[in-house]
């Protein structure tokens, strides 16, 4: 007879047979200090939040902690990044632990009295901003771990680096930005990390949750953008010019079967939406051109090229079969690859947060759709990423205003639950428990 462990029952076990550095005592003595500010900081940057690479008010607040902390700050990495390294005093290893600190193009309509009013303009046009994502928190959350780490700087193995993120919603058309431009800019290359953490608070979970899942966790994104050139003639005799109408139609309906036809998806699921379809300006007018773009979420490499060469080859042969040509761009930009949980990491790291939060708060997640661009930083080192409930008790999640809502909301006991497991996984990593 085969017996088959869970992840999170191995995680049980290990937690009650090996003693923590630190007990949930100790984290609740060391957090309990911060936790009002935590508390505060997330507030005041929910109430003034930032775009991708804006975030100037943000990062100063950011550095300023940091300093006050006794640390070497560093800014403008990665545009208006903030990094900063903890020494301790004993010897160690280096971890790295992240929150990104933008904000989306969003319009609150949450009735809080900390509500975002800030208007910007995007992509031309007047909009609302607002940490529809979370990331105000993410952002609060790290600066109280690094003032909880410091506190104990004397007895603290190894070092860590805290890194503040810019623009991980991605920068501004024609700008770099996020996790790939703070590598590019050499963030690792001084100091190379053993692993590095982070998390992300988490609407389909309820507070007091918190949500794991080893190995492939959050989709790869990519966009990609087909143009269908037709030839422009009066709606009443279309045998006088090339409908592209009628052949993206067909690109929209065959795509599918990418998903449904050509592809294992009992390994691991892919999706392939088109989110606009631009052409055309009259009633009674075929145009010349019509233009498709959309998004490709995989977890597999191989599945990721498929999806890409199958996409370019329907575009091409369909739009033909019309009489039409194609330019397609596949992807158009470079996407985030699929943020994969370090496997070996995940067995050290889940026993903390149950420590942290309670066995019974602790869920293996299913694979989220969604993308991250912490998948950049997990590519370079092993990396640990999980989810803190936000819906409050007693509220069905499932039926929660998802991340990217304007009705978002965060229960805030969610910020005690994730800087004591954020906490908690920083130090026993560092001790070298569970």
């Amino acid at each position: 007879m085969r017996i088959k462990v869970s992840l999170l029952a191995l995680a049980l076990l290990q937690a009650s047979l090996v003693p923590s550095a630190f007990a949930q005592a100790d984290a609740d003595a060391l957090a309990k200090p911060v936790d009002d500010k935590v508390l505060a900081w997330r507030r005041d940057f929910h109430q003034f939040p930032e775009l991708g690479n804006r975030e100037f008010r943000t990062a100063k607040i950011v550095a300023a902690h940091l300093k006050k902390l006794g640390l070497d700050v560093k800014t403008g990495i990665g545009h208006t990044g903030v990094v900063a390294i903890l020494k301790g005093g004993k010897p160690g290893p280096k971890i790295a632990l992240r929150a990104d600190i933008d904000a989306l193009p969003v319009t609150e309509k949450n009735d809080l009295p900390f509500a975002s009013k800030q208007v910007t303009e995007f992509r031309g046009e007047k909009t609302g901003v607002m940490h529809a994502c979370g990331h105000d928190s993410h952002t609060a959350i790290l600066m109280g771990v690094a003032e909880m780490l410091v506190s104990m700087k004397k007895d603290l193995k190894g070092e860590v680096m805290f890194i503040f993120q810019p623009a991980e919603e991605g920068p501004p058309d024609g700008e770099t930005g996020g996790a790939p431009a703070m590598l590019a800019e050499g963030l690792f290359k001084d100091y190379k990390p053993e692993a590095i953490f982070g998390l992300h608070v988490w609407s389909a979970l309820n507070a007091g949750q918190v949500g794991y899942r080893s190995g492939p966790a959050m989709a790869a994104s990519d966009r990609f953008r087909i143009v269908i050139k037709g030839r422009q003639t009066h709606g009443s005799r279309p045998w006088g010019g090339i409908d592209p109408i009628v052949a993206a139609a067909n690109i929209v309906t065959t795509t599918q079967t990418i998903v449904s036809r050509r592809l294992n998806i009992s390994e691991l699921p892919v999706v392939v939406s088109f989110g606009a379809i631009k052409g055309g300006i009259r009633y009674n007018i075929i145009p010349d051109e019509v233009e498709l773009i959309g998004t490709i979420r995989t977890f597999d490499e191989g599945m990721r090229q498929k999806v890409f060469a199958e996409l370019k080859n329907i575009a091409a042969n369909v739009a033909e079969a019309h009489g039409a040509t194609v330019i397609s761009e596949v992807p158009d930009t470079t996407g985030n690859p699929a943020m994969v949980n370090h496997p070996e990491l995940t067995v050290r790291s889940v026993p903390s947060l149950v420590k942290a939060a309670g066995a019974e708060n602790v869920v293996n997640m299913s694979l989220v759709m969604g993308a991250e661009d912490f998948s950049y930083f997990a590519n370079e080192v092993p990396g640990f990423y999980f989810f803190v409930g936000a819906t409050p008790k007693g509220q069905d999640a499932a039926t929660a205003a998802s991340n990217h809502s304007p009705q978002f909301f965060l229960d805030e006991s969610a910020l005690k639950v994730g800087t004591r497991s954020l906490f908690q996984v920083a130090l026993d990593y560092l001790n070298k428990t569970p």
